[in-house]
């Protein structure tokens, strides 16, 4: 399964492991030049972080070669030279932007950085929310849900796109899910349901 999945019109790589360092360790790379939409699924699972983008951008683009030591900024940098995106960086992830943005008007910006950021905010919720039962702690097994989150914040729905294996686990991350809630309510510009992946790979949960 990948780890870059389709969420409407957006396209969310999230990866349910803990962040690097804050200090940007270098990460090894090796990514050949590609579809877009290929390399970022690669980029993802390399780098254990989220990236956000619009789909539309990812049409008919290919990366650059990707292959040696770098920082995930530098990394995602070099993957995208050439396609005319650029990447802002958030805590735990990026989201991927044309070189020019049309700025909405009134706000003065964009509302991508802030979707961005809402992804992020949105992993760790469900992060928190998992690792508060022993049966839904991340990394042992492998999940794909899809969630819906109302103006307030609330994640209001949420339904299993296949079983984990354990009809118990399932009922549980499902209920799980019922409690996050996120302080801000989701942008506008965030397409739903998102699609989210949960990978089999260990994460540190507080005992």
């Amino acid at each position: 399964m990948r780890a870059l999945l389709v969420v409407g019109a957006l396209i969310l790589a999230w990866l349910v492991a803990a962040p690097g360092a804050r200090g940007q360790p270098l990460l090894t790379f090796d990514i050949p030049a590609q579809a877009l939409d290929r390399a970022l699924d690669t980029f993802g699972r390399q780098s254990g972080l989220a990236v956000l983008v619009d789909q539309a951008l990812l049409a008919g683009q290919r990366s650059s070669l990707l292959r040696g030591r770098y920082t995930a900024r530098e990394g995602l940098q070099r993957l995208l030279q050439g396609t005319g995106l650029q990447a802002r960086h958030g805590s735990g992830g990026f989201t991927l932007q044309p070189l020019r943005l049309r700025t909405t008007p009134g706000r003065g910006r964009s509302e991508g950085p802030a979707s961005g950021s809402y992804a992020v905010a949105l992993q760790h919720a469900v992060e928190r929310a998992l690792c508060a039962w022993p049966s839904t702690r991340p990394g042992s097994y492998r999940a794909a849900m899809q969630v819906w989150i109302d103006a307030s914040g609330q994640l209001v729905q949420s339904r299993l796109l296949a079983s984990t294996g354990d009809f118990a686990r399932d009922a549980a991350l499902v209920e799980r899910l019922q409690a996050v809630r996120l302080e801000q309510a989701p942008p506008t510009s965030l397409a739903q349901p998102l699609t989210l992946l949960l990978r089999p790979e260990p994460m540190d949960c507080p005992l």
